[in-house]
């Protein structure tokens, strides 16, 4: 295979930035198709980059055979379905956190994977392909700070944001502050701590925004986990950060620690005036992982010319959203949560 040919569906704020990569920075990758329900996203992209094909109709996508494989950046509520069809269709198929928002249909996606073993699936846990997260997994592995044992996570949205985060949550986009914020570091703390989740509890509020609270939904809320082997994890999450994006990830072994982004620092500038010393935050995520989105989407595309598969898992999916929904529901009902194994529930149907 010379150049794989993708096709993409949703161009909002991330799609748009994968869909730059695709048609402009991965080698051997052709952005071919682009798919949105907003006809004037679709007009523009094809219109600015030169796209060959445009729809506003999923399935209609599908029916082009000239595309090799479909990137998926549409809201989380439609993964599931577009995944499924895609790889009934025959292409490879990588999607956007989170595989799902509800286990059941997870489960099911997994199912369908796992019948197309001849096609490549990837999910965009983009932070595996951070070079800095990456660097910590190594010394892990090197056994640096001996046996992992905790991991404390703090994800904040910037208050900036905040305006155009409720209309994706009043749409039922989000599946929740667990669900799409906090599952980038649950599966963080599968990784770094090579163990499953056993038990959480979760709290929140809505503090500076109370329609967060109309949405069932928290503005701000953490959660304790205990793993497998007594490991625990801290997570805490929000949407309404003053000075930035901040994401920061400490992981603490028998000999040592490592801390990740301890201060969310734009670049290696300081700037002095009248207000004094001052270090920039970054504006967001796209901004603090934009290595690491074209890192991951460098890896999909390497591996069907390669005719492999990629570290990140239909599993790891799975897993991830077990917890994150164990997350939700302790939040929601205020009582400790037992995480059983999703696949003890697919054994006992």
């Amino acid at each position: 295979m010379n150049r794989v040919k993708v096709g993409i569906v949703g161009l909002g704020r991330l799609g748009r930035q994968h869909a730059e990569n695709l048609a402009f920075r991965i080698p051997n990758c052709e952005l071919s198709a682009v798919c949105s329900v907003i006809l004037e996203e679709v007009e523009e992209v094809q219109k600015e980059w030169n796209i060959p094909y445009a729809y506003t109709n999923y399935d209609e996508m599908l029916k082009n055979k000239e595309l090799d494989a479909i990137f998926i950046a549409s809201p989380s509520g439609f993964h599931c379905e577009q995944i499924e069809k895609a790889l009934n269709a025959g292409f490879h198929v990588f999607s956007e956190k989170p595989l799902g928002l509800y286990l059941e249909e997870a489960l099911h996606v997994q199912e369908v994977v796992n019948m197309h073993k001849d096609q490549v699936f990837m999910l965009g846990f983009m932070r595996r392909y951070d070079k800095s997260y990456a660097y910590a997994k190594k010394k892990i592995e090197e056994g640096k700070i001996g046996e992992p044992f905790l991991i404390r996570c703090y994800g904040l949205d910037p208050a900036k944001a905040i305006n155009g985060f409720m209309q994706f949550a009043k749409n039922n986009y989000s599946g929740g502050l667990f669900l799409d914020m906090a599952i980038h570091d649950l599966d963080l703390a599968r990784w770094f701590l090579n163990a499953e989740a056993k038990q959480v509890w979760a709290i929140g509020g809505a503090y500076a925004y109370p329609d967060f609270s109309k949405l069932n939904d928290a503005e701000t809320g953490a959660a304790m986990v205990k793993f497998e082997d007594n490991k625990m994890g801290i997570f805490v999450a929000g949407r309404n950060s003053a000075h930035g994006y901040h994401i920061e990830t400490e992981i603490i072994g028998t000999k040592g620690t490592l801390r990740i982004g301890m201060v969310p620092e734009k670049n290696m500038v300081t700037v002095f005036d009248e207000t004094g010393a001052v270090k920039e935050c970054s504006d967001g995520f796209l901004e603090r992982f934009e290595q690491a989105y074209l890192s991951e989407v460098e890896e999909f595309i390497s591996c069907i010319r390669d005719n492999r598969k990629p570290n990140v898992t239909v599993e790891d999916g799975v897993l991830s959203t077990a917890l994150g929904y164990a997350c939700k529901e302790s939040f929601e009902t205020g009582e400790l949560i037992m995480v059983q194994s999703p696949y003890h529930k697919l054994t006992n149907k």
